[in-house]
């Protein structure tokens, strides 16, 4: 997921998690919980679907059933939180999950307990986990802003096949991808087949107001009003 952008190098805040590989524990094997499937990492790769979006949608479901029985407030966001909206069907390189800042040390530890591998990657805003040989970014700030729980209290529980998980609302999830936009990260090809697939559940007066003036928000903006994905602004005509 890149919707902090390619551009995001700044310094680690104070209480990001510290976090290491789950095999880099000496002299012992990540715990396991029992009451689980049995580990599912890389070992299991010889068992992965040959379809690279059944992979996907496989690892988001074992982790949300992880993250359901660690009684953690998340929610699913990304390609997939899309596809669960309705959206394409067309995954993307990953899986996204977000969660508060103060509860990336608990996800951690929670998802290592099921014999994850956990790692803190070079940006500040997230953490990395891998299941079923795909990638799962547990994500604790969207665009340069902190998840809240207003946010994870706003998504709703939907499922994604046969699991049942929070997914972020379709405003957030949108105004998420927007307002990451910036001179050094706007691919508005890959965020115009999301609006149009979930124009009709996105408060687009809010996404607005959420995004400010920044210029490129504003130009995908008036993108969209040009393909009458949204309506124009009051009072603006087009030429």
């Amino acid at each position: 997921m890149t919707e902090n952008g390619e551009d995001a190098a700044r310094a680690r805040r104070p209480g990001t998690p510290d976090l290491r590989l789950a095999s880099e524990a000496p002299g012992e094997a990540p715990p396991l919980d029992v009451r689980a499937e049995p580990p599912i990492g890389p070992a299991d790769e010889a068992d992965l679907p040959r379809d690279r979006n059944q992979a996907i949608l496989e690892a988001a479901k074992q982790v949300g059933a992880v993250l359901k029985r660690g009684g953690h407030l998340f929610a699913l966001a990304g390609s997939v939180a899309v596809h669960a909206h309705g959206g394409s069907g067309n995954l993307q390189h990953d899986v996204d999950f977000c969660v508060r800042p103060e509860d990336a040390g608990p996800v951690a530890a929670t998802l290592r307990d099921a014999g994850l591998t956990v790692y803190s990657p070079p940006e500040d805003w997230l953490i990395k986990a891998t299941c079923f040989g795909q990638d799962v970014d547990i994500i604790f700030e969207l665009a340069h802003r902190p998840v809240s729980t207003d946010m994870l209290r706003r998504a709703g529980e939907l499922p994604v096949e046969s699991v049942r998980m929070p997914v972020l609302a379709p405003t957030d999830l949108l105004t998420g991808l927007i307002a990451a936009f910036s001179e050094h990260h706007c691919d508005f090809g890959a965020v115009l087949p999301i609006a149009r697939a979930l124009r009709e559940k996105v408060d687009w007066e809010q996404v607005r107001r959420d995004c400010g003036d920044a210029p490129m928000p504003a130009a995908f903006f008036f993108l969209l009003e040009r393909l009458d994905v949204i309506r124009p602004v009051r009072g603006r005509d087009f030429p």
